[in-house]
């Protein structure tokens, strides 16, 4: 016995950790490696559930699960708030949150359980930082106006914080503003999002998601297959966390609030059922294949239902802020968001469109 765990020990494999903390956030990890001392372990099972291993402790996978090996940090990077103004820039530092012993899934390990595929690269995680602070602030639900005022500022970093607390886990420690004209090539961004936005397919009213932690720069054609099984997962697995973040978040004190909320918990539940019970995208039926057009329409829908899924989140961090009074005006949001997702899942079921009356 002895001398088998002397030859399992011998066999484990190395983890390269070259470059973690620095470009690298995250990167898959095999059963039997060890943690370098300053990284976190992250296993994480087929329905999504994770836990996580103390920094120098060894990852032992369990049947089913996938490994990743994450760097806290900190780290820093530049943001543009405003895509029509590329001089203007935010330099965030930010870290990855430690564990809160109040919830049984960390939000960060959700979003490598729900979203990860690959290394994940602080250039393409900042990319979606930068993403979902230009949704918020194009929909008006923050606010950097010019010669921001110091208690403008001061709600500016307050929803900021909690936005990228609820969506990704992390915390901001400094945020400031700065000047991005010496430092980036405004001729090669025009020409990268030419070629870019002339690949994007058609996607209706709702904004495209990004391509899930593609290296740096590369993004990949669409692929009908791919966006819908990834759209997907994150439906099935965000879903029910953010039906418990809700339910904890949201204390309406009048009765017609607490009804509204109520509904919406049902309806997300709904969504929730949709989401597992989805048909196969290249099947009209059982042995019956599905012509590739409509192939391509399920996944677009699809994709609608991951855009419905992030303004969620961010909805739910201004849930998380907002005082009795604002109430009212969020859970109207949230109807239009719930409305979005149930419309986008029942598209995706259909074999083909419905035909106009």
């Amino acid at each position: 016995m002895m001398f088998d765990l002397f030859k399992r020990m011998a066999r484990a494999p190395a983890f390269d950790a070259a470059g973690l903390g620095v470009e690298a956030i995250a990167r898959p990890i095999a059963s039997g490696c060890a943690l370098p001392a300053s990284s976190v372990g992250v296993a994480v099972d087929r329905a999504g559930h994770t836990r996580r291993i103390s920094a120098g402790g060894r990852i032992n996978l369990l049947e089913g699960e996938s490994g990743w090996c994450f760097h806290p940090g900190p780290y820093g990077c530049d943001l543009l708030p405003f895509a029509a103004a590329p001089e203007i820039g935010l330099r965030l530092h930010f870290a990855i949150d430690s564990p809160d012993p109040r919830v049984s899934q960390q939000r960060f390990d959700l979003f490598l359980a729900s979203e990860g595929a690959g290394e994940l690269l602080l250039a393409d995680f900042s990319a979606r930082v930068e993403d979902a602070l230009q949704r918020e602030l194009a929909q008006g639900n923050l606010d950097l106006p010019p010669c921001t005022t110091l208690d403008e500022w001061n709600a500016f970093r307050a929803g900021l914080n909690q936005l990228l607390y609820t969506r990704f886990g992390v915390t901001v420690d400094d945020c400031v503003p700065v000047d991005l004209r010496a430092s980036r090539d405004f001729a090669q961004e025009l020409r990268t999002r030419a070629i870019h936005g002339a690949d994007e397919p058609f996607l209706g009213t709702a904004p495209a998601t990004p391509p899930v932690l593609q290296p740096s720069g590369q993004k990949q054609p669409f692929d009908p297959a791919v966006a819908d099984a990834r759209a997907l997962r994150r439906l099935f697995l965000e879903l029910p966390c953010l039906m418990c973040r809700v339910r904890q978040a949201a204390l309406p004190s009048g009765q017609a609030l607490f009804r509204q909320q109520q509904s919406l918990l049902q309806r997300f539940d709904l969504v929730c059922l949709a989401a597992s019970t989805m048909p196969s995208l290249a099947l009209a039926a059982p042995g019956q294949p599905l012509a590739m057009d409509q192939q391509l329409r399920r996944a677009r829908n699809s994709v609608e239902a991951a855009a419905a899924l992030d303004e969620a989140w961010a909805l739910l961090a201004r849930f998380e802020l907002a005082e009795d009074q604002g109430l009212e005006a969020l859970f109207d949001e949230a109807d239009r968001i719930v409305a979005n997702l149930e419309q986008a899942s029942h598209e995706r079921k259909l074999v083909a469109p419905q035909e106009a009356a």
